[in-house]
């Protein structure tokens, strides 16, 4: 007998700037992104005079995250970040995307670690050789460190905003 379950998969939307006229746009590609309408509370980001911020937690579909993500990149004067938590046996994922550093992805593990894959850390090395400021660089950039420090002011922006978590029973 086949198993024609899906694996589910939940995590948060982020919208950390974006244009007020910008707002009904992101409702309308990140719900098309998990299949269903859906409504943010916008509130004013006070380091972007004229900006709103938004954080959206969402459920569906494995892959979802990279949906969303999708959906919103590229997008002139948005900053965002798109977490899907890992699950059994699946990593998770993490999307962070400014207007002048474009996109970023990285795995995450279950405590939400940013997993930097053995290649990768042989590329650096290879890259590096012995100059350790380079490593220091490459490093960072698999890290997605430039996106952490842009986006940094704005997450700070929404500390004590309420996020509220919901569970399907059963």
């Amino acid at each position: 007998m086949a198993d024609n379950t899906v694996a589910t998969a939940r995590g948060v939307l982020y919208v950390h700037s974006a244009p007020r006229a910008l707002c009904p746009h992101i409702e309308w590609a990140a719900g098309r992104a998990i299949d269903r309408a859906v409504n943010f509370d916008w509130v004013d980001q006070p380091v972007l005079k004229g900006t709103q911020r938004a954080e959206f937690v969402w459920e569906g579909e494995r892959g979802t995250g990279a949906k969303i993500a999708s959906a919103l990149r590229g997008w002139e004067h948005l900053r965002y970040e798109v977490t899907e938590d890992a699950g059994l046996g699946t990593d998770g994922g993490r999307w962070m995307h400014t207007p002048d550093l474009g996109i970023f992805y990285a795995q995450t593990d279950t405590a939400g670690n940013t997993v930097v894959p053995e290649d990768r850390i042989r590329y650096a090395i290879e890259v590096a050789g012995s100059n350790t400021l380079e490593l220091h660089r490459e490093l960072r950039l698999a890290l997605g460190q430039a996106w952490d420090d842009e986006l940094e002011p704005f997450r700070h922006a929404g500390d004590g905003a309420r996020v509220v978590w919901l569970h399907r029973a059963g």
